[in-house]
């Protein structure tokens, strides 16, 4: 995932789903950031990287749960949760922070 800081580097906010094929709560979140995307369009990115296939990247990132959010404005993370986050919550903060 060598391109990851250009990817968080972009002037729109960038959502990052740290998630795990095997993992429940992430499974939820699929739908959930479907309808988040749709509900933005392009004034957003949003990407998913499995922790399973990118270890280097989750430790860089310090990614211990999953799922994990982490929303970056500018390649700064201005917002990170872990756990399940429900669609208007996430509509919520990338607003404040978009």
């Amino acid at each position: 995932m060598s391109n990851f800081s250009e990817i968080i580097n972009q002037d729109k906010p960038v959502l990052v789903d740290f998630f795990a094929e095997w993992c429940g709560p992430c499974k939820m979140m699929s739908p959930i950031l479907k309808e988040v995307k749709s509900a933005f369009g392009d004034k957003i990115s949003i990407i998913k990287i499995d922790v399973d296939k990118n270890q280097p990247l989750a430790a860089k990132y310090q990614v211990r749960g999953v799922p994990t959010l982490i929303l970056y404005k500018s390649g700064k993370q201005v917002w990170r949760k872990s756990g399940a986050v429900q669609k208007n919550e996430l509509v919520s903060i990338i607003n404040n922070f978009g």
